[in-house]
């Protein structure tokens, strides 16, 4: 294993994720670092002692693929720019034996570093220094004292990200130093990706890459780690992944990889991204014994990914209306981008896929719709009208024969999309395509329904304020998918049934919720759920200074769209239990008069004595017109006089369970009462 791990002066720890905090040293740093020579990406030598008559030297140890390296990149361009003029020496170190001079190269050019990036190919200047983690600041003097070691400020760190950082320590450090004064804070945790140091153990053992590592890679990881897509390094080969398994180990370890949040103790979901326990024992070790290569004869055959649609050729392909620029660094707020479809008919959604434009900086992508009857979005519309999502690893919409979701006629689309920097100006245009269902082919709706609490006020500094919401079925109902949606204050967030027969049943906890992903909860079987089910949520939320995330501990927090503000608010994809719209709806004959005469079937989806008929045409009374029948396939029947306009009506078995007809896609409200335009 790398010489560093076994090197008495440095403390790694193997318990974190993709991005990292490095443990402050135990016993003291070095307290001269004797001089050394390293080559820049042209040849040209470099020697530490070159610089001693410098009033300050900054040394941070970089990655050309680690995500925080490249955010501090131009933060790093800038500060050298302003202190090269009082006489400080900035200087890069590379010492990951997977980063080529070349790749340094381009990661100097992208980030318009003007210092020395220098090659420590075999490691022996982290060793002497005792870094970790990329990137890891330190700042001497002349002679070669270490004066601070750590992070460069906390803008970034372990999926957070500010708009600005609240504390500059590299920085105040460097003040400090050049002002004469004492440094306050020797010491941070260094926040960053581990350095890959040269193997120093023969690999041994049966597990191998070849056999075992990569089957569990192609598995779980590579759909997001490879060339092009949104995690920041591939893992397509055996250098990839020897190069970044120890970092792999560790946020296997600390479970943010790969991304699942659920407890596993409840429901059983299509899309659980889970390791299971076995996998992550091969993968520690053929960490423990080397890294051993195997035989190439064991490979498997590499995955095949749709360099197309996941889905059948769309029916139709939207883009965004205009390209967007992705700043380098710095926090995104959510982008919307409106179009209209001009749809003159309501259409039936089959198939959905969400596609990236720029897959390096697209975090995820919502595309929902906007009713008519609204000029703009609403927060929550992107979970009640979603239509089709981007999210690492989440797999396009293909619905089940027969089920379909129905976007009203004249309703404008918009896409959603969350964009992460990656240090360098980005550009993108995103995209979906939809597969259109013929109306008469879909027997079931899709729709999405949700429980949400926006009387809520965060006190400031609260690490535990709760908020509660729940949905309380009117009918009996399947249930398909549950989505918890927070911001950067969630902190837990849980689905629970509360059946009429007061049973309980957990159906969805998230105990660690995480902003970053967006993630939609599949079921592998639809659950029925009877009528007057409530399906209580409760969500905790941390408004703490020691919530990473939190973008101001001292602040009230309301309701908003912002993420620096929040929600509360969880959505289920359901449909009616007993909906069938391939049976006939209400059949209607216009009457001389211009009233009409409407024939209302029902078939129940279960024996009942007595069906009746309420609506707003009688006052919604539950006993005022009581159907004809059962008749020999069990349907019951009535005719009514309706004058012309906008009518909603339900259907009351056995006096007291109200019920939509299933034959009747148009429906309207919280109730879905199904609705009969006669005009």
């Amino acid at each position: 294993m790398p010489t560093l791990r076994t090197t008495i002066l440095c403390l790694l720890s193997l318990h974190s994720n993709w991005v990292l905090a490095s443990p402050t040293p135990s016993s003291p740093n070095p307290v001269i670092i004797e001089d050394f020579t390293l080559n820049d990406s042209l040849g040209a030598k470099h020697s530490f002692g070159a610089w001693k008559e410098k009033r300050a030297i900054v040394v941070v140890f970089l990655g050309t693929e680690c995500p925080l390296a490249k955010l501090y990149g131009k933060r790093l361009a800038k500060m050298n720019r302003e202190y090269a003029k009082q006489g400080v020496q900035f200087v890069g170190i590379n010492s990951n034996r997977q980063d080529t001079l070349q790749e340094l190269a381009v990661y100097g050019k992208k980030h318009k570093i003007e210092f020395p990036l220098l090659k420590d190919p075999g490691g022996k200047v982290a060793q002497q220094f005792c870094a970790t983690r990329t990137p890891e600041a330190f700042l001497l003097d002349g002679d070669g004292k270490i004066h601070y070691q750590g992070r460069i400020d906390d803008q970034y760190g372990v999926g957070t990200a500010r708009n600005e950082p609240r504390v500059a320590e590299l920085q105040e450090a460097l003040d400090a130093m050049l002002a004469g004064e004492p440094i306050k804070k020797p010491h941070t945790q260094a926040v960053g990706c581990l350095i890959s140091m040269p193997l120093d153990v023969e690999p041994t053992g049966e597990v191998t890459y070849s056999k075992q590592i990569s089957r569990i890679l192609q598995k779980h990881c590579v759909s997001c780690h490879r060339q092009g897509q949104i995690a920041p390094f591939a893992l397509e080969n055996y250098d990839d992944a020897s190069a970044w398994a120890e970092t792999m180990l560790e946020v296997i370890d600390n479970r943010r990889m790969p991304p699942w949040h659920a407890n596993p103790k409840h429901g059983d979901f299509l899309n659980d991204a889970r390791m299971p326990d076995e996998e992550k024992e091969l993968f520690r070790s053929w960490v423990t014994n080397g890294l051993p290569e195997g035989d190439a004869g064991d490979l498997p055959e590499p995955p095949k990914f749709a360099e197309g649609w996941q889905i059948p050729e769309p029916d139709v392909v939207y883009q965004m209306p205009e390209p967007f620029m992705v700043p380098a660094t710095g926090v995104v707020d959510y982008q919307h981008f409106y179009f209209d479809p001009k749809f003159k008919e309501d259409k039936w959604i089959s198939g959905a896929e969400a596609r990236p434009g720029n897959p390096e900086v697209v975090h995820h992508i919502i595309l929902f719709y906007v009713p008519p009857d609204q000029k703009r979005h609403r927060p929550e519309d992107a979970l009640f009208n979603l239509i089709a999502g981007f999210a690492p690893g989440m797999p396009a919409v293909k619905g089940r024969p027969g089920h379909a979701m129905r976007i009203p006629a004249g309703s404008k689309l918009v896409f959603q999309v969350h964009y992460t920097p990656n240090g360098t100006r980005q550009s993108d245009i995103s995209e979906a395509g939809l597969l259109f269902a013929e109306p008469s082919d879909v027997k079931k709706e899709i729709f999405v329904k949700a429980g949400l609490n926006f009387r809520f006020l965060i006190p400031p500094g609260d690490p535990d304020y709760v908020v509660k919401a729940n949905y309380k079925l009117p009918e009996e109902m399947l249930l398909y998918t549950l989505a918890p949606h927070m911001h950067y204050r969630g902190k837990s967030f849980r689905f629970t049934a509360s059946y009429p027969d007061g049973k309980q049943e957990v159906l969805l906890d998230v105990p660690n919720y995480d902003f970053n992903w967006q993630n939609v909860y599949m079921l592998k079987e639809a659950k029925q759920l009877p009528a007057g089910t409530s399906i209580d949520m409760v969500a905790h939320f941390d408004n703490s200074a020691e919530n990473p995330l939190n973008p101001d501990p001292s602040a009230r927090v309301h309701w908003g769209d912002q993420t620096w503000q929040e929600m509360m608010l969880g959505s289920l994809g359901m449909s009616l239990a007993d909906e069938n719209l391939q049976a006939a709806g209400p059949q209607t004959e216009k009457l001389p008069s211009g009233n009409y005469l409407v024939t209302f079937t029902y078939l129940p989806s279960k024996s009942v004595e007595t069906v009746h008929l309420g609506g707003d045409f009688n006052g919604w009374k539950p006993e005022d017109i009581a159907m004809q029948g059962p008749d020999e396939e069990g349907r019951f029947a009535i005719q009514q006089e309706l004058p012309a306009g906008t009518h909603e009506y339900k259907f009351i078995e056995n006096g007291k369970a109200w019920k939509s007809d299933p034959g009747n896609a148009n429906q309207r409200g919280y109730y879905r009462n199904s609705v009969l335009e006669l005009k």
